[in-house]
């Protein structure tokens, strides 16, 4: 198997259960530790595909922290939405693409930004969405080529538009809605599954037009916008493979139910289980 690449199981070394009931066929809301480093962000000029605002390039220092292994899934979403409301109320079944462990789809930012307060509030953990940083430092893993897979990508280890190539990649067939979570069985180095491909994610920073003056601490940026939009990241279901990037950015208003986004879990630092 590729050094990039791994076969997942359903817990790894460094991982946090969210104390909440879910019913035995649900997949749990598994947390996988992603440790800290440096890393480089965007993408080179040469890179096909790439957009001015992947760059410019520049080194980011991510602190260690807790990721979802995979994206919100339809019967997570619907065990959190139980729980007392925060600040909003949510729809109890969003997607336009049903299945309980396919990804949660047809959600907004704030949307996915209750759902994290709700679950902070049950669990006494700080759950939020990923800085825009700490989600491509945790899609690469360490490569630097345009997908963790390397220099292309296929329809057997993600699900996009495969009605369009990228690099030597092959045509093949298009699914045109999500799968299972986790359906490929297998994850990048740092353990996480589904990074490219299913459903776009939310990160919680807003929009800005490039990398000019962007944190290099691996916070959320927040300030100095040039929208009130929030970013997207990792592309979807029905998406080009270019749009499926590590470096791919895209956003949204926050207030949109787009049927191709969705989200997943970071956390600060909750409690490690061994």
């Amino acid at each position: 198997m590729s050094p990039r690449l791994r076969r997942t199981s359903r817990k790894a070394k460094g991982y946090v259960e969210p104390d909440i009931s879910l019913p035995s066929e649900v997949l749990p809301l598994h947390m996988v530790l992603v440790p800290g480093g440096t890393f480089i962000m965007g993408s080179p000029e040469d890179e096909s595909g790439r957009r001015d605002n992947e760059g410019p390039q520049h080194a980011v220092t991510v602190s260690s922290f807790f990721m979802g292994r995979y994206p919100v899934t339809q019967a997570q979403w619907r065990a959190v939405v139980a729980l007392p409301k925060a600040e909003r109320n949510l729809a109890e079944n969003p997607s336009n693409f049903k299945g309980d462990n396919h990804p949660v789809d047809s959600v907004s930012w704030y949307d996915a930004v209750e759902f994290c307060q709700r679950l902070a509030q049950h669990t006494k953990l700080p759950y939020r969405l990923p800085s825009e940083a700490e989600w491509e430092y945790a899609c690469r893993a360490g490569t630097q080529t345009p997908f963790y897979f390397g220099d292309t990508i296929a329809n057997n280890l993600s699900n996009y538009n495969s009605n369009y190539t990228y690099g030597d990649g092959r045509k093949s067939d298009y699914r045109e809605a999500t799968t299972l979570v986790n359906e490929f069985g297998i994850a990048n180095v740092f353990g996480l599954s589904d990074m490219h491909g299913n459903v776009w994610e939310w990160c919680e920073d807003l929009w800005h037009n490039s990398y000019q003056n962007a944190p290099t601490d691996g916070r959320g940026w927040i300030a100095a916008k040039d929208s009130d939009n929030r970013v997207l990241r990792g592309g979807s279901c029905l998406n080009n493979p270019k749009n499926c990037r590590s470096a791919f950015r895209d956003n949204h208003s926050p207030d949109v139910h787009d049927l191709n986004n969705g989200f997943r879990l970071a956390c600060s630092s909750p409690r490690i289980l061994q």
